[in-house]
């Protein structure tokens, strides 16, 4: 099972070349030196939360949307988990209807709500293909939550759609306890749980942005990246 979304053909790398100009044009993804969670130092770094405005955020909701209609994952609704998964989601449910496709969504709260309607779901209720939308994956932990919400409300998850793989080693243990040094984190949802990921851009197409880059000031960080991929990408 493979990342959807790499640059495997022309189109798929024009989206997502498209996709990291726009990131950088932004200033979503910088350069410099960055601790991860996972207490690496990064020449990179993607802060989704800021794409703090509506015409940043709408842009944004037409990649998540053309990524993944030309994916070809079939899906019925969408469910965007806490925190930036929920105006992820409903962000990206709005540019689907207005390219044509209506479909319910839903997300999570952190805390289930003891009054009121209850529980800790917010929205269409859960049913058939469940397309889970967030930024990253840096771990499975945080999809492997979702998945059990999904499940345990009668529906099936049926795939990912974040923004970036990171396309490096994962920092997660598999179910039975043992660290999987060889998969990135994005490999390890497709294997133990058995989802679709659908990825707007890669390391990979940040490295070939950079590498096709004129501006001297944006080409000087490709050395780093790539050396960064090196020690720790798949």
């Amino acid at each position: 099972m493979s990342t959807i979304g790499g640059p495997s053909t022309a189109a798929r790398d024009d989206l997502a070349q498209d996709f990291v100009a726009f990131a950088v044009e932004a200033g979503v993804l910088r350069f410099g030196e960055f601790k991860t969670k996972a207490g690496r130092l990064s020449p990179y770094f993607f802060n989704a939360g800021l794409f703090d405005d509506g015409a940043k955020l709408g842009r944004l909701a037409e990649f998540y949307a053309r990524r993944m209609q030309a994916s070809g994952l079939a899906f019925d609704m969408i469910f965007g988990p806490a925190y930036k998964g929920i105006t992820l989601a409903a962000a990206v449910a709005i540019e689907l209807a207005r390219l044509g496709r209506n479909l319910p969504y839903a997300y999570n709260r952190k805390e289930a709500k003891d009054h009121g309607e209850g529980g800790n779901l917010v929205g269409a209720k859960l049913h058939g293909r469940v397309v889970i939308i967030d930024d990253v994956i840096s771990a499975g932990t945080s999809v492997r939550e979702s998945v059990a919400m999904i499940r345990a409300a009668g529906a099936e998850p049926c795939g990912v759609a974040i923004a970036l793989d990171r396309q490096e080693r994962a920092t997660e243990t598999t179910q039975d306890g043992v660290r999987d040094a060889d998969h990135s984190a994005v490999q390890f949802v497709q294997r133990e749980l058995g989802l679709e990921v659908c990825a707007i851009a890669t390391l990979s197409d940040l490295l070939q942005y950079l590498a096709r880059q004129a501006d001297p000031a944006l080409a000087q960080h490709l050395p780093r990246v790539q050396a960064y991929r090196d020690r720790y990408g798949v």
